[in-house]
């Protein structure tokens, strides 16, 4: 717990750095593969100095996010082995991972915008998702949407409300948003047994 914290702290500091952009782009890229600090460690202060740019430091955030969830996939698809298992044994995700492998094939594409979206560690599913071979641009595509929404969602409400949103992003978002996820999904689910 402590090594997560100095992390932690560590990556919060980078937010002040000169060169902070360059830092957001690194942590998000690492993070969608093996870096267990998420860049909203990075992107909240950096959006809180800089309210203006809260949409270009979103952009950052997806772009280099979605390039590290691709080099998670090709982890999982050509080290799953060596690299990719040991990475999912330290989240402690084998079990998820092994209760999705069924679905990836019908579902993989929601699985991963769930993944991208929500709380749940997404480098577990871009690791999952070059180990079970999900259709790449179908990975690359639910990639987008779905880290974009989650990086865009934060930037919106820290640009418009500001700091006091910070405690209800930090504590509450991923929760807000991982219901909204399981709504979408129970509608579509819905309108495909209607019609």
């Amino acid at each position: 717990m402590f090594l997560i914290r100095h992390l932690y702290d560590w990556t919060l500091s980078l937010a002040a750095h000169r060169h902070a952009i360059w830092w957001l782009a690194a942590v998000s890229f690492i993070e969608s593969s093996v870096f267990p600090i998420p860049p909203d460690a990075l992107l909240i202060p950096m959006i809180l100095a800089a309210r203006e740019k809260a949409f270009r430091y979103a952009f950052v955030c997806t772009v280099a996010s979605v390039l590290g969830g691709l080099a998670g996939y090709g982890i999982g698809y050509f080290l799953f082995d060596t690299v990719g298992q040991p990475l999912v044994a330290l989240y402690g995700a084998q079990d998820a991972l092994a209760g999705v492998q069924a679905d990836f094939a019908d579902n993989g594409w929601w699985i991963v915008l769930g993944g991208g979206m929500t709380p749940f560690p997404y480098k577990v599913v871009t690791i999952a998702s070059g180990a079970l071979s999900l259709d790449p641009m179908a990975f690359t595509a639910a990639s987008v949407v779905g880290r974009g929404l989650r990086f865009f969602l934060v930037a919106a409400l820290l640009w418009k409300f500001g700091a006091p949103i910070r405690d209800f992003i930090e504590k509450r978002l991923g929760l807000v948003v991982a219901a909204g996820f399981i709504l979408l999904i129970g509608g579509f689910l819905l309108i495909k047994v209607l019609l």
